[in-house]
């Protein structure tokens, strides 16, 4: 029987790595072959720099291969093909978002 988990629900999951223990957040986007239709890795937003005041750290991007198993409140990755992404350029926008 084939469980399905929406990208709503997923995004209350916190990703652990099996191998070391490590927690890298929860996941805040996913990245998605359009061509294919498969998924190629979970984004997780980079952690506020104190207190949001001075912006975030990098993404973190686990590729699709190192998901282990979905939990009810967590997603395990093996944790070998994980990497921070480099900050997106910023757009700037006027005040009504034009």
């Amino acid at each position: 029987m084939a469980v399905q988990c929406s990208l709503r629900e997923m995004r209350y999951k916190e990703v652990i790595s099996v191998t070391d223990g490590s927690r890298y957040g929860y996941v805040g986007d996913v990245d998605i072959d359009l061509d294919s239709g498969r998924v190629r890795a979970l984004i997780i937003p980079g952690q506020p720099r104190f207190f949001g005041l001075f912006g975030r750290r990098e993404d973190t991007e686990v590729l699709w291969e190192e998901v282990r198993r979905f939990g009810e409140d967590i997603i395990l990755v093996e944790g070998t093909a994980i990497r921070r992404l480099p900050e997106k350029a910023k757009v700037r926008r006027g005040f009504f978002g034009g």
